[in-house]
């Protein structure tokens, strides 16, 4: 979206130079930072042109953004269901391949014995028979158990090729299912793939609609909103007691921070972009502990843990849909992946509205010492 974005805003009434300084070098353009209670004064209420106030404008990018992110997730969740799908797909595909050749060598042995049954049939005489005519009725005996055992082979041999056959007409009705789920996911996703495209196109329109006045005034009213609750948040004292982190934490956040920088990119999981829960799931996986993909999953699977007791590595969960995930960092900052034309930044852990947090790895234990990991120059804060 990124040069999308520059090329509307540089056509519309902002002269370049101002709009240029305000969307590519401004590492936090317009986040949708926690809404005051109603009836609260922002003090920047003053009407844009379009009759709507600085607040107002603030409240609809929020929204937007919101709803970016929302699909951005269910798109994300459909696409570990798709490919989960195409793994037992393909499972089901060898199975059955191995079900039809098991099938075709029952049905050759199965012609082999009616061959020698047909060539047989005419000349060979009962067991029963040939023990009355047996000169030696011991040896005959022994005979009548090979041929007893023999009948015995014989019938394993039709019952295996029942049994293949049953096995591959199962087979194949569950992979054509399988294969129908495949397909179905694969519409469901390219959905939601435009689902977030058109979001995304309402965000452009409406930050190509405002004008450097106004992209300054939301920005700021957005960074008072933020500092606000982050005053509130220390305040309360929930992030007063210093916690370190285990060494799967210690990891995920030292991969986090090295990524810090990087473009933010729907959908994408790294190395070079990452969206929000991209981000988070990497780096716990690179910490050698995986965890769920989406932050709504990572918000229902992992054990929830109090503020009070957030240790470096733990993820903050975001909005009421959890549809908004950063990994925390210390001292009451995470590291996000914050939205569409942002980079990857060290942000204040109030940025958001905050629904709870989440420890990927409960049972281990801190480390004795933990040197945080040291932050470049620039970190977005």
């Amino acid at each position: 979206m990124s040069g999308r974005l520059l090329r509307l805003v540089s056509t519309a009434t902002v002269t370049a130079l101002t709009a240029g300084a305000l969307l590519t070098t401004t590492p936090t353009p317009v986040m949708a930072a926690p809404e005051p209670p109603a009836g609260t004064d922002t003090g920047t209420e003053t009407a844009a042109p379009d009759n709507r106030s600085i607040a107002d404008l603030l409240t609809d990018l929020q929204r937007l953004y919101r709803e970016t992110e929302e699909a951005t997730e269910a798109y994300n969740a459909t696409d570990e269901d798709l490919a989960e799908q195409r793994a037992e797909v393909a499972r089901l595909d060898r199975r059955l391949v191995a079900a039809r050749l098991s099938l075709h060598d029952s049905r050759g042995a199965a012609g082999r014995l009616a061959r020698q049954q047909y060539q047989n049939s005419s000349t060979a005489l009962s067991p029963y028979v040939r023990l009355l005519l047996a000169r030696d009725p011991h040896r005959a005996l022994e005979q009548g158990h090979v041929i007893g055992q023999v009948a015995r082979e014989r019938a394993d041999t039709v019952e295996r090729l029942v049994g293949s056959e049953q096995d591959s007409d199962a087979l194949a009705r569950t992979a054509r299912a399988a294969l129908d789920r495949q397909l179905t996911l694969t519409e469901r996703r390219e959905k939601e793939r435009d689902d977030v495209r058109e979001r995304l196109d309402e965000v452009e329109k409406l930050l190509a609609s405002l004008t450097a006045e106004q992209l300054a005034d939301i920005e700021k009213l957005e960074q008072d909103r933020t500092a606000e609750a982050q005053r509130d948040l220390v305040t309360s004292g929930a992030l007063s007691t210093v916690r370190p982190p285990t060494r799967a934490g210690a990891k995920a956040l030292r991969h986090a921070v090295a990524q810090l920088g990087k473009p933010y990119e729907w959908g994408a999981e790294g190395p070079k972009t990452y969206d929000c829960s991209g981000l988070t799931s990497q780096a716990w996986s690179r910490a050698g502990h995986p965890i769920p993909r989406t932050s709504q999953e990572q918000w229902a699977q992992l054990p929830r843990v109090p503020l009070a007791e957030l240790r470096p590595g733990d993820l903050v969960l975001y909005f009421k849909k959890a549809t908004h995930v950063a990994l925390y960092l210390g001292e009451g900052k995470v590291v996000q992946a914050a939205r569409p034309d942002t980079r990857i930044k060290v942000s204040p852990i109030a940025a958001n509205p905050i629904l709870g947090a989440v420890r990927p790895d409960p049972k281990e234990k801190p480390l004795k010492k933990f040197n945080p990991p040291k932050l470049p120059s620039t970190t977005g804060l």
